[in-house]
């Protein structure tokens, strides 16, 4: 655990965790955003960050969606055949 006046109960690897996730979660947007106006699906961001786990990058749009820094617009067919939504950066 951590010592020092702001909290005890913060162990290193919660730090960690949250550093990581911030990361990612830049990483993602970053990813998205590249693809400009006409948006990406989970397929091409998954093709341009494949050094992570497929869960850490899907996990990350939720919490993008909801902080209102990408949007869906649509779908698209994914390799699989299936449709996947169409992600852009907001604005």
């Amino acid at each position: 655990r951590l010592q020092g006046d702001w909290s005890s109960d913060v162990c290193s690897s919660d730090l960690a965790q949250a550093v990581d996730t911030s990361r990612m979660e830049s990483l993602v947007y970053e990813t998205i955003a590249a693809y400009g106006p006409d948006g990406c699906i989970s397929d091409d961001v998954l093709a341009k960050l494949p050094f992570l786990p497929y869960s850490s990058v899907t996990a990350r749009y939720k919490a993008l969606i909801d902080k209102g820094f990408i949007e869906v617009i649509g779908t698209r067919k994914g390799v699989s055949g299936r449709l996947q939504r169409v992600m852009r950066r907001v604005g």
